[in-house]
């Protein structure tokens, strides 16, 4: 067992840190106050061929892992981005590149993988359903089989960074409810245009994660071709839990990132800060003792994460690992952020010191892309051998 990073690992993390450094906290800060996706940074993430590095090499990725994506995430997100920064790479990489790499068509594959790792084409994800949130196998979006196509009717709802992407991923039932075996039969997986008729959308005010639109997506008789397939008619679902599992471990790296800035803010002020005398409260153990908690939080979520995205790259069962460390990250960026606000004082809860920001977009990760609830479901379930209660 081996914990250091090789020689290609370290570059690419310098590689990240560096970009990510180029567009830091004001950068941050002035895009989230106007509400903006932060196109001149996923730019230059694509240019510099950190978008494409888990994505096969015979279509312009690099073809490594999705520990070297984490190790991407993390160093965007401590270098300044924040938590929001993997939901560019679930987007992408993960939404487009491991549905299409994985399940697309050859035809599928040469068309939108070089021009998703190029960053010319953005993607999103249509999946969660007002009357069905975590319970994916209760969707009732419906695409009903006409010619060689289909007709798509149903509508989404926190559907992140719509307006901003050129092809959706959309699961939808293609089986009716009482014709299906299972509830697992009769899912499909589909990429589309955004731009289509039919397909609406309305934006959500929120707290946080400004800089990415969410929305609720309406398909009004919406035409899908034959050749928009992906994967398994009607056996969709175990093909996307592929697309979501690794999405705990983007998300978790950000949250990683999000905290490792956190903690550098606040030691920064403490070190800096005077109030009484010539001592700086950063000398204070009511000070230290909390942020050194955290740190140590922090250490030990980032080598679970690793070895979530290790076994997957493996080829191993990664399920358990990627669901605590991502419970552990979500918790853990909650308290490190709080506490950063709380070594500041009043200062912390002011935009000039950016721990607010860091705070308000880790914070919908507590209940998203899985809720802990959910994650201690699955752990009680599958880890620890307790009868299922959902």
């Amino acid at each position: 067992m081996n914990f250091d990073l090789n020689e290609e690992q370290r570059m690419i993390a310098t590689a990240a840190r560096q970009l990510g450094e180029r567009f830091g906290l004001d950068y941050w800060r002035e895009i989230d106050a106007q509400k903006r996706f932060p196109s001149e940074c996923w730019k230059a993430i694509c240019e510099a061929g950190l978008s494409g590095v888990s994505l096969p090499n015979e279509h312009g990725g690099a073809g490594l892992g999705v520990l070297e994506m984490a190790l991407i995430i993390e160093n965007l997100a401590a270098a300044g981005a924040g938590s929001t920064v993997s939901q560019l790479f679930m987007l992408n990489p993960i939404f487009g590149g491991v549905s299409i790499s994985k399940y697309g068509s050859a035809q599928m594959k040469q068309e939108l993988l070089p021009k998703l790792i190029s960053g010319e084409v953005n993607f999103c994800m249509a999946l969660t359903e007002p009357d069905a949130g975590t319970n994916t196998l209760e969707l009732r979006t419906f695409a009903r089989q006409e010619g060689e196509g289909w007709i798509l009717n149903g509508r989404k709802v926190w559907i992140t960074a719509v307006d901003s992407a050129q092809k959706m991923l959309v699961v939808a039932r293609t089986k009716k409810i009482d014709e299906v075996r299972s509830r697992t039969d009769g899912l499909t997986m589909f990429i589309i245009d955004v731009d289509r008729p039919g397909l609406t959308y309305t934006p959500i005010e929120k707290l946080g994660t400004n800089t990415l639109s969410s929305c609720a997506v309406f398909f009004d008789n919406v035409e899908i071709y034959p050749n928009e397939l992906v994967g398994t008619l009607h056996g969709g679902w175990r093909e996307l839990l592929d697309v979501l599992n690794t999405e705990r471990i983007a998300t978790t790296a950000g949250l990683i990132g999000t905290c490792e800035l956190a903690l550098d803010l606040a030691v920064k002020y403490a070190n800096d800060r005077k109030v009484f005398g010539d001592q700086a409260i950063g000398a204070y153990q009511g000070i230290q003792f909390p942020l050194a908690q955290c740190f140590a939080e922090l250490e030990a979520t980032r080598l679970l994460n690793y070895k979530a995205a290790a076994r997957f790259d493996q080829g191993a069962s990664f399920g358990s690992e990627a669901n605590a460390a991502k419970l552990l990250a979500a918790q853990m960026a909650a308290r490190t952020t709080e506490r950063a606000m709380q070594t500041m004082g009043g200062m912390g809860y002011s935009k000039e010191y950016h721990v607010e920001r860091l705070w308000r977009d880790c914070r919908l990760f507590r209940f998203a892309p899985i809720s802990e609830e959910m994650i201690l479901n699955y752990i009680a379930v599958h880890d620890l051998g307790m009868p299922r209660s959902y």
